[in-house]
């Protein structure tokens, strides 16, 4: 597998072979080595979508997973994202939806859209 290291701004073009060990080339640093090595034998990725809102403001809210999920599990992510509406106002690093999946990251907002623009006369929900 050949991958371009995404750990730093070099950017090293890394060769990535499955064996006892694995065999990987091109990397110049510990943390190149180690991309690689997770990309060969358990990817996982950071997720940044949108999730639908009550809120006329703000129909969609920016949102990201607090940490990378295995690869394998974005579309399940993606199911239970797309089955959610947010009902309460929140801001930059909330919490939106608490531990999804049960793997350890919580859908967090990425932005302070719902907590700067409120129309007159709406409560909080």
């Amino acid at each position: 597998m050949d991958i371009v290291c995404i750990v730093c701004p070099k950017s090293c073009r890394i060769t990535a072979a499955p064996g006892n060990p694995p065999v990987i080339t091109g990397n110049s640093c510990k943390r190149g080595y180690q991309f690689a090595l997770d990309e060969l034998t358990a990817p996982k990725r950071t997720v940044c979508t949108t999730v639908r809102t009550v809120f006329p403001d703000a129909p969609v809210l920016p949102v990201k997973t607090s940490a990378e999920i295995p690869k394998d599990r974005i579309f399940d992510l993606m199911r239970e994202i797309n089955a959610f509406t947010l009902e309460t106002r929140v801001g930059t690093g909330e919490a939106v939806i608490p531990d999804a999946l049960g793997l350890g990251a919580d859908v967090i907002a990425t932005s302070d859209l719902l907590k700067e623009t409120i129309p007159e006369g709406e409560n909080d929900r």
